[in-house]
């Protein structure tokens, strides 16, 4: 019991509970009085405090009631556009409306946040999400298929052997054929090769020995001469290393079950009935 009081979706939830009869009795509010528009000091500040972040100064006099009665006309267009049901039919106004609950629900679970035991458990669990990518650095001599032709194979091999007989410092960019994609390449990750070289060529070359020149490693340019000079692993990160991204991510997934259980419920209030095909009310009973 202890346990589930402490679950921070709880208290989501609860909080949200209280936010919808918050909005309840608002609604209650506005439908007793369609006729009164009342402009609050909140609002009044709350368009001070918007002009202030854009033009970085207060609003005059002038230019803060030029602000409120913009506001009125909205309001009050906003009210008689519901009053003819111009809303009924709109597919734009109704999912903008939805996605306004959802992001009710996306400020509640913004509001917790988590301690670092909540982070660390979280991290533990998505290892695959925050691993550090592993680095290489390499070199590589291009030979170009479609110059070479059939003579390419045997030209790779021979260029091999004087490779592998060089010293580590030979200027490569004078060994086969001219790439404008570079010759040595440093703390790369794999994705950052697989940009260049393709997929093929980067699993093979994450694969080859440090400080040999293998090959030839095709990829869609040609052939290939590599030799890996440094490899790291990918590795797991610390929290402190990754803290904000672990949160970003922590108040994402809370959003998101938040939603899935808050709409079931939400879903339990209303009789729902489709005319047409049998088959389709299966959907009255679909909790999605």
């Amino acid at each position: 019991m202890i346990r589930w009081l402490k679950d921070p979706l709880f208290h989501f939830l609860l909080i949200g509970a209280g936010l919808f009869i918050l909005y309840g009795w608002q609604a209650d509010d506005d439908a007793a009085r369609p006729d009164q528009i009342v402009f609050t000091e909140a609002e009044v500040d709350r368009l001070i405090n918007l002009w202030e972040r854009k033009w970085q100064r207060l609003p005059t006099q002038q230019e803060l009631q030029g602000l409120i009665k913009q506001q009125i006309r909205e309001e009050v267009l906003y009210r008689e556009a519901l009053a003819m049901g111009l809303d009924k039919d709109d597919m734009v106004v109704r999912r903008r409306m939805a996605q306004k609950m959802e992001f009710i629900t996306n400020d509640l679970a913004s509001l917790a946040e988590p301690g670092d035991a909540e982070l660390q458990t979280y991290l533990e669990k998505h290892t695959d999400k925050f691993a550090i990518p592993g680095q290489i650095s390499y070199s590589q001599v291009y030979l170009n298929a479609n110059q070479r032709g059939d003579q390419v194979n045997a030209d790779a091999q021979k260029l091999l052997e004087e490779l592998s007989q060089s010293n580590a410092d030979i200027d490569i960019s004078m060994a086969g054929d001219s790439f404008m994609g570079g010759y040595r390449f440093n703390d790369e990750t794999d994705w950052q090769v697989a940009r260049i070289f393709g997929k093929d060529f980067t699993r093979q070359l994450f694969q080859v020995a440090v400080g040999e020149w293998l090959g030839p490693i095709e990829s869609g340019y040609g052939l290939h001469l590599v030799r890996v000079d440094a490899r790291t692993d990918s590795r797991q990160p610390t929290l402190d290393q990754v803290r904000d991204k672990v949160r970003v991510e922590w108040i994402a997934e809370q959003q998101r079950k938040m939603n899935e259980q808050l709409y079931p419920e939400l879903r339990k209030r209303y009789e729902i009935t489709i005319e047409g095909p049998a088959a389709l009310s299966q959907v009255t009973s679909d909790s999605e």
